[in-house]
């Protein structure tokens, strides 16, 4: 029995609507991947050890610290930048201090500008692969172990870049369940 009229008209439209939303559900993840295999957006890659090749060839690496609004940490750079050559692995340190009285965890975003050198820089370890929690009043200084992929001299944009900016964001995160439980307790004793 074939569908005539309005159920035909129905059937399509719930079917363009299953389209759209599985489409829509598949796009973040889709776009995540693109990026971190292209370098699209200044996504960086991700090594697991540095280069083989170290070049002559220097490039200046600068450092960016930012915070969602309203997120209570205190965050920097320790190192605002450094010259190191194309190849040869970096190790630079970023500082978080939580000045409140209250357990805080946190995850950072990052990318490069450029853009077109993100799918050159490659981190090898950083902290930015894993929450971060704080505790009240406690400094910690986080590292970032990367290089810039050689073949950044022979690509046809990459070429020009003298100088790449690596910046992070931290944003605010639900603590783990036992950390949640630890601060509810601390509150119950103060009071």
């Amino acid at each position: 029995m074939a569908l005539q009229g309005p159920q035909k008209t129905v059937v399509q439209l719930v079917a363009v609507v299953v389209t759209m939303g599985a489409l829509a559900w598949a796009s973040v993840p889709f776009y995540d991947w693109f990026c971190r295999v292209t370098g699209f957006g200044g996504v960086t890659g991700v090594a697991t050890k540095g280069s083989d090749e170290i070049l002559t060839k220097t490039i200046k690496v600068r450092f960016d610290a930012s915070k969602e609004r309203d997120f209570p940490w205190e965050f920097k750079p320790i190192q605002r930048e450094m010259t190191i050559r194309i190849g040869e692995t970096g190790l630079a340190f970023y500082e978080a201090y939580n000045p409140t009285d209250r357990p805080i965890a946190g995850a950072a975003s990052y990318n490069v500008t450029p853009y077109s050198a993100g799918g050159f820089f490659e981190k090898i370890q950083c902290f930015c692969f894993n929450e971060q929690i704080l505790q009240p009043g406690e400094r910690v200084e986080m590292p970032v172990t990367f290089f810039v992929d050689p073949e950044i001299v022979d690509d046809r944009d990459g070429k020009y870049v003298h100088t790449i900016t690596l910046s992070y964001t931290f944003y605010e995160i639900d603590l783990p369940e036992g950390y949640a439980a630890l601060d509810g307790q601390t509150e119950n004793k103060m009071n």
